[in-house]
């Protein structure tokens, strides 16, 4: 049986901080088709029910890795900053989460020996090896200019009202002239949940 003792961590589950890192990025893929292709942190906060300071973070590491760059200023914010077509599902994931690999044994970016004696025919590292090479086709399969057309295509199916089709400031920030929008009439959008074709 393979068992090993590494400093990288090894899990199938996407984090909070790898789902929110491709909730943004899905976000500011959306707006950029919709010809709305810079956004404040507040709309996706606002958008998608995250805490800021935890968003804060991952953008700026999705910054550091160069998907997405910034604009200062008053109408500043994030947007995409190379093609969408080849940013792929998979990296964004192992940026964020690190390995996809269930164990270090079958990585290909952070491979570590296991204590197996045979690490060639140990039964375990055969079925996490099909594992992992399953779940890598799947998201490097997919790129975000493809989750970002198939979300607004079943959007318009469903007839969903588009994210980001007007710049309006955040909800925490008055408009002049604006009557105040109570709390309770502020519906929530119907949650999404088909999967890939």
């Amino acid at each position: 049986m393979c068992i090993f003792e590494h400093s990288v961590q090894f899990k199938v589950k996407l984090s909070k901080r790898g789902e929110y890192a491709l909730r943004a990025l899905i976000d500011l893929g959306i707006a950029q088709e919709l010809k709305r292709p810079l956004l404040q942190i507040a709309e996706l906060v606002e958008k998608e029910r995250l805490p800021v300071k935890f968003l804060e973070q991952i953008l700026t590491q999705l910054r550091t890795a160069g998907y997405i760059e910034t604009k200062r200023g008053k109408h500043g914010g994030y947007f995409i900053s190379k093609p969408m077509d080849t940013i792929r599902m998979g990296d964004v994931i192992r940026l964020i989460d690190g390995p996809l690999a269930p164990i270090a044994c079958v990585s290909q970016t952070a491979y570590a020996r296991c204590t197996c004696p045979d690490e060639n025919h140990c039964g375990l590292r055969m079925l996490m090896l099909d594992v992992r090479n399953a779940i890598s086709d799947i998201l490097d399969r997919y790129t975000l200019a493809q989750i970002v057309e198939i979300t607004l295509r079943k959007m318009r199916r469903d007839r969903v009202a588009l994210p980001f089709l007007q710049p309006r400031p955040p909800s925490n920030f008055a408009v002049p002239g604006a009557a105040p929008v109570p709390k309770a009439s502020r519906a929530r959008k119907p949650v999404v949940t088909e999967g890939m074709p």
